[in-house]
């Protein structure tokens, strides 16, 4: 009885994981923008510090866990799994050091929907019915509409939030091919004991591509190469603060996967946007526009009816199954 309880209640714990995880990610979009665009110091140095630290937050539950849990036949896929993480981090963090609102961050990097119904379908075999096609549709045409995509100049700053979510969407495909036979907290582990030595080789490749490109080609902000220097002062204690929310978020993404397939879980991802652009517009008043108002209120609408029709449907499910 205990195991057909918890096979109902693997959505609703799903989604709940899902949104711890865009709670802490919402801190993130805050104090990243804060550290880069605000003080200073470049996105490369932020996001490699930010994975450092969020190691070291992590080495108690490594110790706990043991190297044992390390153990996996898929090492390729765990390392293909950090380095788009990497990747996307590293492209988000230059669009909010780039100046781009973080209301407008949020809600492009929201095409990932697209990427994760295509890998799941293609790569993983899943058959998401249309109830969850049609909720995730809804909750990405929100999205646009909070992008003002057919009246808003896009420049190559605006486009870095689309990579990211290229490269995240991804990531969300590799951790449920993962999690069918590896635990959470192996997941988290390898996460975040490979991300950081992949924000290193990126800032390698970028150190390369400086001395070989000519002047000119790349942007002035990343036109010095990889920054390896720890700030001080305030910038310090927030970078510490953003690594221990880093791993945090981590885990929280990592239950939420292992709960509920990836399909199902992408309408409560869609939750971060009205998340983002009310602490963006209190914390760093960047007042949205017009046009979030209806799009989040259809983003709240799928995600709602996705739980409704999920939790339903695991209620009504035979026995047997």
């Amino acid at each position: 009885m205990s195991q057909i309880s918890s096979t109902q209640n693997a959505p609703v714990l799903g989604a709940l994981f899902m949104l711890g995880a865009g709670i802490t990610f919402a801190v993130t979009n805050l104090l990243t923008p804060t550290i880069t665009y605000g003080m200073g110091v470049p996105s490369t140095a932020v996001v490699f510090w930010q994975y450092v630290i969020a190691t070291l937050f992590a080495l108690p539950l490594i110790f706990r866990i043991g190297l044992g849990a390390l153990r996996t036949r898929h090492p390729l896929w765990h390392e293909a799994r950090a380095f788009l993480s990497a990747l996307g981090v590293q492209f988000f963090a230059f669009g909010f050091a780039s100046g781009v609102p973080v209301w407008q961050m949020v809600a492009l990097s929201m095409t990932g929907p697209f990427f994760i119904l295509a890998g799941a379908t293609l790569f993983l075999g899943e058959r998401p019915g249309a109830q969850r096609v049609g909720a995730t549709i809804v909750g990405f045409a929100g999205a646009l509409m909070v992008a003002q995509l057919g009246t808003e100049q896009f420049t190559l700053a605006s486009l870095l939030p689309v990579l990211a979510a290229a490269c995240w969407g991804t990531v969300s495909v590799i951790t449920k091919y993962l999690s069918r036979d590896e635990a959470p907290e192996s997941l988290t582990l390898y996460m975040l004991v490979l991300i950081t030595p992949n924000h290193f080789l990126i800032g390698l490749v970028l150190g390369i591509a400086v001395a070989v490109l000519p002047a000119g080609v790349l942007p002035a902000s990343l036109a010095t190469g990889f920054d390896f220097v720890l700030p001080g002062g305030d910038a310090l204690w927030l970078i510490l603060l953003l690594g221990a929310i880093t791993a945090a978020a981590q885990y929280f993404i990592s239950l939420a996967y292992k709960a509920a397939d990836a399909t199902y879980l992408q309408p409560f991802d869609d939750l971060k946007l009205p998340l983002n652009t009310l602490l963006g517009w209190v914390v760093l008043a960047q007042v949205p526009a017009i046009w979030f108002w209806p799009g989040a209120l259809l983003i709240l609408l799928a995600s709602s009816y996705i739980l409704w029709s999920e939790t339903d449907r695991g209620k009504t499910r035979p026995l047997a199954a």
